[in-house]
């Protein structure tokens, strides 16, 4: 009997023993999922572009400073191509409707090789590689040249070096298409971020053909992208402007390139994104040397952003004399604009802002609803124009709708032409109040030395 008892109670001990170990394995188990999850969802994403190799990049100490779990480089991450002088006359003349040689001639090989070498090289990016993934898409000077198109016979090769620049493993479906377009999905389900990487450089048709920007291929690949499985969050990154068409209010004084350049794709991309039903859509961009905030209320059901980060090194003020900048700044509120967003938060009155910066998305996700942060930051990492929003309110069915009558709803290509046009009416207008008064007073300067000269001939 005694021995039954011993054997009943070493059962009862393996059997208690063995639930308790499966108990602590499933505890662990949930555990280390859970530390999973956390560790995979992305809730800091940073982003810039226009970094020149040669110049000083003071600004990763802010960017590694804000910890981003995620970099998205957008375009111009090395100046490839070379620049030849500005000159105005003699020879080789570089600028005006009478230069006779391009400003812009592309890098060999191995010219492109070093400057990414050097780039890659630089202490704050290599702090920044080893804490966050990088991932990017190029524009026209890390493409091969300024401004360039699908005509430019460089891009086979500047891909391969481009997708060395990050990494980008040998097996990579990038290594075998034509272009370098990406997506990427990021989080646990119901806290996904889907990031969605343009080419608009590739396939690009010239500039004033109202052509393609993406290409046929390209196009399916998009429309497919933006039809998969829904995510909280869609970053869909263009290396040049989406919603602002800077062109629309700066020509003739001078045009940017964007999508606002090719009017038909840009509605085709709207349309795109309306009929997939995607919610949570927003845009990232770069290109222009100055950020900003920009909102179009009127392409789907819920606002859609563009936050233009530009750039890292080149910065319209960083590239003008100081005396200027307050210039610089008056003529940048006086640029009409529908699409720029204008809030309490911005540093300056233009909302804009034109030292080097870089562009961050924080998603607070301890919070329901989720908050969405949008900000542009100096290179001290303070905010220099910033929009705080619900995630919910990105959403087509959002108790809160867009104003379809508000000023984010009409372009800037639909505004009356005297508006549109004011800068440039003001510009013109004051250069040649400059030179009528130049004018002026030499006249006045030979009309006073005759006088003189007549008086010292009778004294």
């Amino acid at each position: 009997m005694e021995l039954r008892a011993e054997a009943a109670a070493a059962r009862s001990l393996v059997a208690v023993t063995g639930v308790s170990l499966a108990l602590l394995i499933l505890l662990l188990s949930a555990s280390a999922s859970t530390s999973r999850e956390e560790e995979c969802m992305v809730s800091r994403i940073a982003f810039g572009s226009c970094a020149n190799q040669s110049a000083p990049q003071p600004i990763w100490d802010a960017v590694n400073e804000f910890n981003p779990q995620l970099f998205i480089w957008l375009g111009d991450n090395i100046y490839g191509d070379n620049k030849r002088p500005f000159r105005v006359f003699g020879k080789e003349r570089t600028i005006g409707p009478w230069k006779n040689v391009p400003r812009f001639v592309p890098a060999t090989e191995q010219e492109m090789v070093s400057k990414y070498e050097k780039a890659k090289s630089n202490p704050g990016y290599i702090r920044l590689r080893k804490s966050a993934k990088v991932i990017g898409t190029w524009d026209d000077h890390d493409y091969g040249i300024n401004d360039a198109g699908k005509e430019f016979e460089g891009k086979i090769v500047n891909q391969r070096l481009m997708l060395d620049f990050l990494d980008e493993p040998p097996d990579s479906p990038r290594r075998k298409q034509a272009g370098v377009y990406a997506s990427y999905t990021f989080g646990p389900i119901g806290k996904q971020i889907k990031v969605i990487l343009l080419d608009t450089r590739y396939h690009r048709d010239p500039m004033q053909s109202d052509g393609t920007v993406l290409g046929d291929e390209q196009w399916k690949w998009l429309e497919k992208e933006l039809n998969g499985p829904p995510t909280a969050l869609t970053v869909i990154g263009s290396s040049v402007q989406v919603v602002s068409n800077l062109s629309a209010t700066m020509v003739p004084l001078f045009a940017t390139e964007g999508w606002g350049r090719f009017p038909t794709e840009r509605k085709r991309l709207f349309k795109a994104i309306n009929d997939s039903k995607r919610d949570g859509v927003v845009f990232i961009s770069g290109d222009v040397h100055f950020g900003e905030i920009s909102r179009y209320d009127c392409a789907t059901g819920y606002p859609l952003y563009d936050i233009t980060a530009s750039g890292i090194t080149q910065a319209v003020e960083k590239a003008t004399p100081r005396p200027f900048h307050l210039l610089l700044r008056f003529l940048a509120w006086m640029t009409p604009t529908t699409m720029r967003v204008k809030n309490q938060n911005c540093r300056f009155k233009s909302c804009t802002y034109a030292q080097p910066n870089f562009g961050v998305i924080e998603i607070d996700w301890n919070v329901n609803p989720a908050t969405l942060t949008l900000q542009i930051r100096d290179v001290k990492g303070s905010p220099a124009a910033s929009v705080k929003t619900l995630l919910s309110e990105l959403h087509s069915n959002s108790v809160t709708k867009p104003d379809k009558s508000g000023r984010h709803c009409q372009l800037e290509s639909d505004l009356p032409w005297l508006v549109r046009h004011r800068l440039a009416i003001f510009v013109l207008s004051s250069l040649a109040a400059l030179l009528v008064a130049i004018v002026g007073l030499i006249v006045v300067a030979v009309v006073f030395t005759r006088r003189c000269i007549r008086k010292c001939k009778y004294d």
